[in-house]
């Protein structure tokens, strides 16, 4: 059975307004900012090591704000199989892979906080 709360539909960035938009398959959209995507990037190198790495963002990532730069400017988006993204950003980092799960737990907006 697919899960509609973890399948993306659309996936649109704005470089202009840095943010990318995910429609997912229940309907609902997530926004995220340039800087929580890469603050969050699922990749050891950035999560220090594979034993830190988890299907589920931390708790303390949404408290990050990274500033304005080449680190946190999006050049490219791109499908991984069926199962997420990767992120390229202008610094050239893309080496994590942003799954459909661990996006959309990475979703900040109220409702998605107070399933939490």
């Amino acid at each position: 059975m697919i899960n509609q709360r973890e399948t993306a539909l659309q996936i649109e960035a704005s470089k202009s307004k840095r943010v990318v938009e995910v429609k997912w398959g229940d309907g609902h959209v997530s926004r995220y900012g340039f800087s929580l995507l890469r603050a969050a990037c699922p990749c050891a190198g950035c999560r220090g090591g594979h034993e830190n790495m988890r299907s589920e963002p931390d708790e303390d990532i949404f408290l990050v704000e990274l500033g304005e730069s080449d680190a946190t400017m999006l050049a490219q988006i791109e499908a991984v199989g069926g199962y997420g993204i990767r992120l390229t950003w202008q610094d050239g980092h893309s080496d994590g892979i942003f799954t459909w799960h661990y996006l959309r737990e990475l979703c900040s907006c109220a409702e998605c906080r107070d399933e939490k």
